[in-house]
């Protein structure tokens, strides 16, 4: 009896023949088996992006279904830290003159009242001349008007004299108060009004007041400048409550609505704030497309100063949306990607295009659908030992973008 063997081999005439050959199938086969240890993740040749992993390594990665909820998107947009300008004073002097003493410095805490810094001035002495001579008139004008009733009832002057002395008394006190009034005006303390109507000694400078309490945000007076009225020398900006300043683009403008929650990030300080929307423009500014909003921020801890940087989250209108866990997104080549599971023990890194975090959970836009079973945790080593698999095999790691 005699075996053949096809593709030029010769035949075996005999059974020790025969057992020879099983032999060396035999341990060829074994040698094969040993090359590749027992419970080791292998990439099918044909699909890099497909990983399989042995029964016991299975329990090192959890799976779940893709489902639908109801989602909020969230946009991200840039913005700043400014003062709330509904509570920011601009400061000047009141008479024109050269500044002879700063008593402020930028940063400083100053209250309603404060002198800010002092002004040397003609002005000021012509001013107060002025109520002198208005005082000294209405001293007159009252002696008058006393004497002409004394006269009256002497029946020596007639009641016509009596009432053109009290006319003019009236339009001596009017006098009178016009000059006052215009001393405080160039910010002379009522103490030294006073002083000057008792006393008749006059003050040289004229003194800048703040006139809200809060912080000096600028300044722009030094000692010896000579200044004007309506010269913005000094701001003071009660920063209890801020503006956190954004842009829109166009498209995203008809979502936010005046009073609407936003949450702000801020990096300087490292936590997150929520204010109100308190203004939305009706404009666009044609430069960036763009619409102005602004946000007000309680900030009586003092932490947000003006021109930080600040992150603003505004959350749009829920509607059900598939999601995947943060734990579930694997980031390859610059790219969101999960591992779908396409068998028993094997999972394939797709790729797919993700929302913002919402929660711990990010919104599925494209390459995904519900009911998919995933990889929830573990998917990154998984996709690890993917590329380390491709490696060692010589082949390069795709991305999952270029699978088709």
């Amino acid at each position: 009896m005699q075996f053949f063997a096809h593709s030029g081999f010769k035949p075996v005439k005999s059974l020790a023949g025969l057992a020879l050959l099983a032999s060396l199938l035999t341990i060829t086969a074994c040698s094969d088996k040993e090359d590749v240890p027992t419970g080791v993740a292998t990439a099918p040749a044909n699909d890099p992006l497909l990983i399989t992993v042995a029964a016991e390594q299975a329990a090192n990665y959890k799976t779940g279904t893709v489902a639908e909820t109801e989602v909020a998107l969230v946009q991200e947009h840039p913005g700043r830290i400014e003062a709330n300008e509904r509570q920011v004073t601009r400061i000047g002097a009141s008479v024109t003159g050269r500044v002879t003493q700063v008593m402020a410095e930028l940063g400083d805490t100053v209250r309603a009242g404060q002198m800010l810094a002092q002004v040397s001035s003609p002005e000021l002495t012509t001013a107060q001349l002025a109520y002198l001579r208005a005082r000294s008139n209405l001293e007159l004008a009252e002696r008058a008007v006393e004497r002409a009733r004394q006269l009256i009832q002497a029946d020596v002057i007639g009641s016509a004299e009596l009432q053109r002395r009290e006319s003019e008394l009236a339009i001596a006190r009017a006098e009178k108060r016009a000059a006052e009034d215009q001393l405080r005006l160039i910010g002379l303390p009522a103490g030294a009004i006073e002083r000057l109507g008792s006393q008749g000694s006059l003050q040289a400078e004229s003194g800048i007041v703040a006139t809200r309490s809060g912080v000096v945000i600028e300044r722009k007076v030094s000692q010896g400048q000579v200044v004007q009225p309506g010269d913005q020398l000094f701001t003071v900006a009660d920063l209890s409550t801020v503006w956190v300043i954004g842009a829109l683009p166009e498209q995203a403008a008809g979502k936010v609505q005046r009073g609407q929650t936003v949450d702000i990030q801020v990096p300087a300080i490292e936590r997150e704030l929520s204010g109100k929307v308190v203004f939305v423009s009706d404009t666009i500014q044609p430069e960036t497309r763009t619409v102005a909003i602004r946000t007000e921020v309680d900030n009586r801890t003092r932490e947000l100063k003006p021109q930080m940087l600040a992150t603003l989250r505004i959350a749009g209108t829920p509607k059900m949306m598939p999601v995947v866990p943060t734990t579930a997104v694997v980031r390859d080549n610059d790219r969101d990607h999960v591992f779908v599971q396409v068998a028993p023990n094997s999972y394939r890194l797709t790729q797919v295009e993700l929302g913002p975090l919402v929660g711990k959970q990010r919104p599925v836009f494209k390459g995904l659908a519900i009911g998919a079973t995933i990889v929830t945790e573990g998917g990154f080593h998984l996709n690890n030992e993917r590329v380390q698999r491709l490696l060692t095999a010589g082949q390069a790691a795709p991305a999952a973008g270029g699978a088709k």
